[in-house]
Order: C-alpha cells, then sequence, then structure tokens
C-alpha cells in the first residue's frame, strides 16, 4: 500500500496530511506561533475552589480560566497497563499559584481542561516528574518484552516520578531508553527553573510543532513518501528529523516547488474541501450527514441512490457495512472528540446488528486516538466516544457566521486565502505575469490586514502582478481569478496591487 505525508507552510499556516492510495485519512492544521495548546505547562494562579464540584478553576492567561477536577489525579493514565499511585486530591487553596498542563484545549464556550499530574513525550517513553506510576502501552503484547521494557524503565525513574513505555520502545534497545529518558529530565529541569521566574500567565513549556509531532509519533508502518512543498527551511526541518528515524531515512523525502503544487496534482486539495462539507458520499451510493452540536458529533446514514440487488435487509446491511469505513476515516479525519452518536439504516436481525457494532470497533481501532463502542440498541443507533486530541479539524477551515447571531458557520478567512492562493499558482504555472481578482470589499480588507500572503508577494511571486478589484454584495467565498499578459492592464479606478 502506498502510504504519503504531504508538509506545506503557507498563509501563517503548517498542514500535514496522511493519504494511503491516494485517499486521505488525516489531516492536521496548525497556525504558525499558536500551535495546538494540549501538553503545554502553564504558571497559573486558583481562582475559587467549588467542593461540591470536586473542582477549581485556575487563571493561565487565557480567554477563560481553565478547569481542574480534584478527584481525578493521573486517571488518564489508566489506559496504560502498570501499577502505581493514580488518584490524588492535590492541597490548593484560592490564591495559590501552581504549575497545570492542558490535557483538553478550549472549545466552544468552554476553557481547558488542566492537571496538575505533568507528563513529559518522548518518542519511546512519557515522564511523569510528579506521578509515581509505571506504565506500558497495551499494544506491546510479548510477555517477555513487557517484562524487560518494564524492568528497563523502573530502573531509570528517581524517587516519586515514573515512567510510561510507548509502543515504539518495541523497536527500541536500553541505550536509547536511557539516552531518552536523561533527555526528558533535562527538559523537566528546564520547566522548573523557568517556572521560577515566570509570571501567572506564562507558558513554561510548549509541546514541539506539528513537524516534530507527526515525526514522532505518526510515521512509521512502511510510509513510502514524504512531500514537503515549496519552503526550503521546511524542508531542512522534515529532513534532519527524517535523519533520526531508521525506518524513514532522508531519502524518502522529497522537496517539491511551489509551481508543481502537489496537493493539486496528487489530488488532495479536493479532498480537503470536501471537509468543509455536512454531507460524504460512500462508494456504493449511499450518504452521511455529519453534524456538529455542543454535547456530541451527530452521523446519519442513508442508502441514497444504492438499492441493492436482494431483499431490502441485505441493502440495508450492506449500505451500513459500507458506512462504517468512512465513519472511522471521517472521525480521524475531521479529528472528531468526545461522544458520538451514528443513526444507522434500520436493520430487523440482530446478527446485522451485533456485525455492524463489530465492523465499527475494528474500523476505530485503526486509528491512533482511544475508542468505546456501546451496543447497537433496537433502534439502530450506535453510540461510541473517542478521545479528543488536538482541535477540531473543521475549527480552522470555518468560523461562527457573524449574521446570524454565531448560530451557524462560514468559511474562515485563512481558509479562503489558502483557496485563492492555490488559483494564483495555479495561474501562474500556467505563464501568466498579472492576475486580477474580483473579491468581496470587506473580505479584500481583512485578507490584506492579516497578511495571509504576504510571503508569497515577497517571494515566489516577488516578479508577478497581483490586482484586487472590490466588487461590493459579492459573497466572501465567490472570489474570480483571471490571468493576463498584457503590458498595461485596464482596471477600474480603486484597483489595489497585492501589498
Amino acid at each position: 500500500m502506498r502510504k504519503e505525508w504531504f508538509f506545506d507552510k503557507f498563509c501563517d499556516a503548517q498542514i500535514a496530511v496522511y493519504a494511503e492510495e491516494g485517499v486521505v485519512t488525516e489531516a492536521v492544521f496548525e497556525q504558525e506561533n499558536a500551535a495546538d495548546l494540549t501538553g503545554t505547562i502553564y504558571k497559573g494562579r486558583v481562582c475559587n475552589v467549588v467542593p461540591g464540584m470536586q473542582a477549581a478553576f485556575v487563571s493561565c492567561g487565557l480567554e477563560r480560566n481553565c478547569y481542574l477536577p480534584l478527584g481525578e489525579g493521573a486517571a488518564r493514565f489508566t489506559s496504560y497497563d502498570g501499577e502505581g499511585n493514580l488518584v490524588s486530591v492535590p492541597d490548593i487553596r484560592e490564591g495559590d499559584e501552581i504549575l497545570v498542563q492542558i490535557v483538553k484545549p478550549p472549545r466552544g464556550t468552554k476553557g481547558a481542561k488542566v492537571t496538575c499530574d505533568l507528563s513529559l513525550v518522548g518518542k519511546t517513553l512519557i515522564y511523569l516528574p510528579r506521578t509515581d506510576f509505571l506504565g506500558i502501552s497495551r499494544k506491546i503484547a510479548d510477555p517477555a518484552l513487557r517484562e524487560r521494557l518494564l524492568k528497563d524503565a523502573d530502573k531509570l525513574r528517581e524517587e516519586g516520578a515514573g515512567f510510561i513505555v510507548r509502543t515504539a520502545a518495541a523497536a527500541t534497545d536500553k541505550r536509547h531508553l536511557r539516552i531518552e529518558s536523561e533527555y526528558l529530565k533535562r527538559v523537566w529541569r528546564t520547566v522548573q527553573q523557568a517556572a521560577q521566574t515566570a509570571s501567572v500567565g506564562d507558558a513554561v513549556y510548549r509541546e514541539c510543532d506539528l513537524p516534530f509531532r507527526v515525526m514522532r509519533d505518526s510515521l512509521g508502518d512502511g510510509v513510502s513518501r514524504l512531500y514537503v512543498v515549496g519552503d526550503r527551511d521546511l524542508y531542512e526541518k522534515i529532513v534532519q528529523l527524517a535523519r533520526m528515524r531508521s525506518d524513514v531515512g532522508e531519502r524518502r523525502v522529497t522537496f517539491c516547488p511551489e509551481e508543481e503544487n502537489p496537493f493539486r496534482k496528487y489530488g488532495i486539495a479536493p479532498q480537503l474541501r470536501a471537509l468543509c462539507s455536512r454531507t460524504v458520499p460512500l462508494s456504493n451510493g449511499g450518504y452521511l450527514v455529519i453534524d456538529r452540536t455542543e454535547a456530541m458529533t451527530v452521523i446519519d446514514v442513508n442508502t441514497g441512490k444504492f438499492t441493492g440487488e436482494d431483499s431490502l435487509e441485505e441493502t440495508v446491511f450492506e449500505t451500513n457495512l459500507v458506512a462504517v469505513k468512512e465513519i472511522a476515516r471521517q472521525a480521524r479525519l475531521r479529528n472528531i472528540g468526545g461522544l458520538v452518536a451514528v443513526d444507522f439504516i434500520d436493520m430487523t436481525e440482530e446478527a446485522h446488528r451485533t456485525a455492524i457494532d463489530t465492523a465499527l470497533a475494528e474500523a476505530l481501532s485503526a486509528g491512533r486516538a482511544k475508542c468505546r463502542v456501546l451496543p447497537m440498541g433496537d433502534m439502530c443507533v450506535s453510540l461510541f466516544t473517542r478521545k479528543r486530541t488536538g482541535g477540531d479539524t473543521l475549527d480552522f477551515f470555518l468560523a461562527p457566521c457573524p449574521h446570524c447571531t454565531r448560530q451557524g458557520y462560514v468559511y474562515s478567512d485563512r481558509y479562503l486565502a489558502i483557496i485563492l492562493r492555490g488559483d494564483l499558482l495555479q495561474l501562474f504555472a500556467d505563464g501568466y505575469e498579472s492576475a486580477v481578482v474580483e473579491i468581496n470589499g470587506g473580505f479584500l480588507k481583512r485578507l490584506l490586514a492579516g497578511r495571509y500572503l504576504s510571503a508569497e508577494a515577497e517571494g515566489i511571486w516577488k516578479d508577478k502582478r497581483v490586482y484586487f478589484v472590490a466588487r461590493e454584495g459579492l459573497a466572501d467565498e465567490k472570489f474570480t481569478v483571471r490571468g493576463d499578459n498584457a503590458p498595461v492592464l485596464s482596471l477600474p479606478d480603486g484597483a489595489k496591487l497585492l501589498y
């Protein structure tokens, strides 16, 4: 199977996309200098303690105070086999200054969820400087290997601290574990030093940026090629990281000039654009409808154009089986987290409902996020939970609509700038020296103020001309782009040159 990663950096954002045989199964977006907050350690101040909720609220300099459950302790590590004290009640009072780590980023009207049980993640180990726990990934099944790895990790920890052995440790040796443990301990010492002089609201530790996290956690399993688009600095960073991976190596990293636009060449761009749609087509003619709510994500399965060849029950069962694979793909691709309700098409046979439960659990287990599937009821509604890791992918593409009291969504300015950028890249690749863009006046102001295309204007487009013509009444996403090679352009008054 052809497995490929695509990396690019544009419009003050980084993107990493994973495709299997040309089908996108994972996409991660991150604004530069605004990385996912998960894993960030802040120096915070306890604002108030609520005994009835067994919780406290901590000010960390974010828009909303953070939620700190007091009875959970390090219970989030129960997904690993091991032993130690995972349930503790921290002794905190209002006004205390404490170090907390974000385990769930802010979402909607909810503030971030934090913990006092800090962790520093490496490729093969997770270091727990304040938690007396020794654990190991359940995906390491060999009893002898588990025993050896746990014994090696136990020798590396100090009193009161702990380690969790990650799945990747199965392919490493004692020396590598020791080197990584020493590195993680040095990181913890720098965190402690930074905390001594930090003010409340300062971040004293941040997780590594997107390329590093992908290279650390996601590669392997026979990845055949890494494509890095346009940005030479990003390419050099990926090459350096690839050299650290014996299963990757720099020979698999390919630099692609911007004009080649591999996101379009390999059919990646249309698949990413389809993420904005509520409706997802199935391979047999059926379709899914995916809706987000504050409490959960709801997925509806429909037969669509598929009529089948046998009985109605078999037609419905076959559609539901096809839907299961796409639901698992969309959950991973859109990074859907929390509670998910799937309204499958009604099936009368209990054996079919059981088969769908089994297929759904197997399909979801292929991803890295932990999932739990509940048995389907007589109404053919399945519930499953999926651990939220990072932000919802759709938050990169969509923004709350300013015209309907923020009840609906519109395309985000950044996403529209990316679409415009792609159209301009294609136009200049076709040999045009100038471009004329007719665009909504309000969006034009925000586009120029946000300087989303400033890097291109100062770099690959420095010898090109891009003119904007404001058209009031034109929807933000309905801009048009045309090329022109005339030495003198005929433009209306008020046309603006890109920067």
